[in-house]
């Protein structure tokens, strides 16, 4: 039978391919792009007034969402139906093109940056991609300034944690769609012992059985924080002294290997004890392993998003707003996040969820890797992004550690 609205799912594995949040592997993989990605390119910034086109929104009652896969409530009996989709769709006349065409940021950035570049239209109104490349695309002016007032419970209901992030202050130009936490997972039986710290990663007992994130984006903010680091507020000697741990352990044998999303089967199979991880990830793995362990290290933990934008010369600005107010609604947010398990950004999605009927999605709300709690919320920070100045530079040395 169909499941029903509120009921939670074990989350799908993420498809084995680049991790969601992966760095952009080879610098100049296209002229266009690794132009871009290392200098910023003045010739493509796009300024204010070239951003935008007239909204056909009133008289065109439709729009096109392009999301990542498996990022959103579906219906068990038939995976087309969006439950919460559907119900915007019934109660406002919009039409939705959703499309699950986001695989990696890259990519998708080597997609559509032609078109932004040139000041044409993506074919796009809504596009949902990490803080770190959407830090890149506000710096580019490829993205529309949103209408807030028109907002209501953006507004009312965004989590402070997210509201203004060094790269967007004020959520101007992004609003997160899911949230998650950079952290250490590992596996309490067979460790046999608790993980505290980001230097317990470091102990003899596991050598050759740690894993860390591949993506320089992904990796480098919680291995700062380990080193005592602000890093909302990082240097250029923060980076290299990470750099030169990183490069230190590897010597020594104790990182068995640099991974994307792929981590978790390594970790379900034993080869890996204890490994840098996302808590959405965890959640979906510890319905069939309650013996792994999510943690936010003593030193803190990593607070980043997935947001949403409205790209340059979008037909349907309006709709597209009116879409992403929609999902700050606390009993859709909540809907939400009864099925993709990563932090919800609408913390009274809390409520919400406690209210439910079904025992399992009630339990929930008392997740803190789903809605932080006043102590864990003290030790997230949301890390400054990597400038395009510093990104040459930077991503060589990382990229060479790593072997890529």
């Amino acid at each position: 039978m169909p499941r029903t609205p509120m009921t939670p799912v074990r989350a799908f594995p993420k498809p084995p391919s680049p991790s969601r949040r992966s760095l952009l592997r080879a610098l100049g993989g296209t002229a266009a792009l690794g132009a871009l990605a290392g200098c910023g390119v003045p010739a493509a910034y796009v300024r204010p007034g070239d951003r935008s086109v007239p909204d056909r929104s009133a008289t065109d009652r439709r729009l096109t969402w392009a999301n990542w896969p498996l990022y959103i409530d579906t219906d068990d009996d038939n995976p087309n139906k969006r439950p919460t989709l559907d119900a915007f769709e019934k109660r406002t006349g919009v039409s939705v093109d959703y499309t699950e065409e986001i695989n990696d940021n890259d990519e998708f950035f080597g997609k559509i940056s032609p078109s932004l570049m040139n000041h044409q239209r993506t074919g796009r109104d809504l596009i949902v991609i990490s803080d770190w490349m959407c830090a890149r695309f506000v710096r580019l002016g490829w993205v529309q300034e949103m209408d807030r007032p028109g907002q209501p419970n953006v507004t009312k209901y965004l989590d402070p944690l997210l509201r203004s992030p060094a790269f967007d202050p004020g959520r101007r130009f992004t609003v997160p769609y899911q949230s998650g936490i950079t952290g250490i997972a590992y596996n309490r039986r067979r460790l046999g012992r608790e993980i505290h710290r980001v230097s317990d990663l470091w102990a003899s007992d596991l050598k050759g059985r740690v894993t860390l994130l591949s993506g320089l984006d992904e990796a480098f903010a919680l291995l700062m924080q380990g080193n005592g680091v602000d890093i909302r507020k990082w240097t250029a000697d923060d980076f290299h002294q990470v750099c030169d741990l990183v490069e230190k352990q590897v010597g020594r044998g104790q990182i068995r290997r640099f991974t994307g999303n792929d981590y978790t089967k390594d970790l379900v199979s034993g080869d890996v004890l204890a490994c840098q991880a996302y808590s959405g990830d965890v959640i979906q793995l510890q319905a069939d392993n309650p013996d792994i362990r999510f943690v936010v290290p003593e030193e803190g933990g990593e607070l980043w998003s997935d947001s949403l934008m409205i790209p340059n010369r979008a037909r349907h600005k309006t709709n597209a707003e009116r879409l992403i107010d929609y999902y700050y609604v606390p009993e859709v947010a909540a809907e939400l996040a009864a099925w993709v398990n990563y932090v919800c950004p609408v913390p009274a999605a809390r409520e919400v969820l406690a209210a439910s009927d079904d025992k399992d999605t009630a339990a929930l709300a008392g997740n803190p890797l789903i809605f932080p709690d006043a102590g864990l919320r003290r030790r997230l920070a949301i890390a400054r992004d990597i400038t395009s100045t510093e990104r040459v530079e930077f991503a060589r040395r990382w990229n060479k550690i790593v072997g890529l």
